[in-house]
């Protein structure tokens, strides 16, 4: 609840409406006006590796539940703190399926196929307890019957890896 400054790291999550009502739904961060500093780097880095380790488990015949489990594991520092659902389905409407972190999918997961045509957002947010920064990113690919297609086409900020 205050201005932006130079050299604070910002996230801007698109939820947005397109042509024909279909919903899109990326995210990424920068740092306003700067370089990065090793702390800024290091929460990047940690959330892309979350995102690239997602999308590639990934596959048409997957339970939700064995994509859950096969997920990035968050370190203790993040967890507090993680966005609330690993991955969400996109299209006419927002969030199913809804696939859950493991150590909550029992509580409030639910199975389901992992199928060809199903569009999917690949979420992450990294920061810690206390801490004043954190990064948002975010990916929407569509399953196919080969494997996975990325939808999204914006570049990650590759100096903060």
């Amino acid at each position: 609840m205050r201005k932006i400054k130079k050299n604070d790291l910002v996230s801007f999550d698109t939820d947005l409406i397109g042509p024909y009502g279909y919903c899109s739904d990326i995210s990424r961060s920068w740092v306003c006006g700067g370089k990065p500093n090793d702390k800024q780097r290091r929460l990047y880095s940690k959330a892309y590796e979350q995102i690239q380790h997602n999308i590639s488990v990934l596959s048409a015949g997957m339970s939700f539940r064995e994509v859950s489990k096969k997920c990035w594991k968050i370190p203790e520092e993040f967890v507090s703190h993680r966005y609330k659902t690993l991955i969400h389905g996109v299209g006419l409407a927002d969030e199913y399926p809804n696939i859950k972190h493991w150590d909550q999918f029992k509580s409030y997961g639910y199975d389901g196929l992992i199928e060809p045509g199903m569009t999917l957002c690949v979420e992450s947010f990294i920061g810690t307890e206390g801490g004043r920064e954190g990064v948002k990113l975010e990916e929407q690919v569509i399953i196919t019957e080969n494997g996975l297609e990325l939808l999204s086409t914006y570049p990650y900020e590759l100096d903060m890896l």
